[in-house]
């Protein structure tokens, strides 16, 4: 096996792999001035991000004024617009992004993304950026429809990511991710998950509940092997 003890892994994308927050907080702060609302500190747009762009926004408007569902409705197209023409100005990858990549991709391990983003940015920013080929299934918060209340289908539910171990065909896959969101979902399809550090957590890194914590990508290759030799009998 080379030292593969996860044939699969999946990938959160905002605070993951990509770092994001300036252009989300640019779209959040596009909407605010339309709807004639304060803008938020760009830097402080980091503690929105989560649960997709219209929990964000949702966030971000909550904390001035209470706004009318259609209104809100319609400031969450127009945020959406805005952020289709602008996904990926100031949009990165975190160091060592690629290096993970071409490493896992080279023991042959399968990989996936799974994003609360819509499936539409999440794949233009990785295709803008280079990275998309590496990825044999890319989930957004729109890929797996809607539920009975007519809400999309995303993390923290585990649907989309067993949807990717299963479109990775995968026996032993595994979940990376930097928010609640990610942990539930990921603990929710009975998975192991590392949390990321480095990202836009919602709680203290230690206290999210993952398996282990990487403080950079550059810790992720070594924290699969712990992790796998801890869940898998080496080979």
């Amino acid at each position: 096996m080379n030292n593969i003890y996860f044939d699969g892994v999946g990938f959160d994308l905002d605070g993951t792999l990509l770092d994001t927050f300036r252009d989300l907080g640019a779209a959040v702060n596009y909407a605010l001035e339309i709807a004639g609302l304060k803008p938020v500190a760009v830097e402080s747009s980091k503690d929105l991000i989560g649960g997709g762009a219209k929990i964000m926004l949702a966030k971000a408007v909550e904390a001035q004024v209470s706004m009318p569902p259609d209104d809100f409705r319609a400031l969450y197209k127009t945020m959406l617009k805005f952020y289709s023409e602008n996904y990926a100005v100031y949009t990165r990858p975190y160091p060592y992004a690629e290096h993970v990549l071409k490493a896992l991709a080279k023991q042959g391990t399968k990989m996936a993304v799974v994003t609360n983003k819509f499936e539409e940015f999440a794949t233009a920013a990785l295709e803008q950026l280079g990275l998309s080929h590496y990825f044999t299934t890319i989930i957004g918060g729109n890929s797996m429809g809607k539920d009975t209340d007519g809400k999309y289908i995303a993390k923290p539910s585990p649907i989309p990511i067993l949807m990717a171990k299963k479109q990775c065909k995968s026996k032993r896959f595994i979940f990376v991710g930097d928010s609640t969101y990610d942990v539930k979902a990921a603990k929710g399809a009975g998975l192991p998950v590392i949390a990321a550090a480095y990202g836009y957590c919602d709680r203290e890194p230690a206290e999210l509940g993952a398996d282990a914590v990487i403080d950079s990508l550059n810790e992720l290759l070594p924290c699969l092997k712990k992790i796998g030799k801890k869940y898998y009998s080496p080979s």
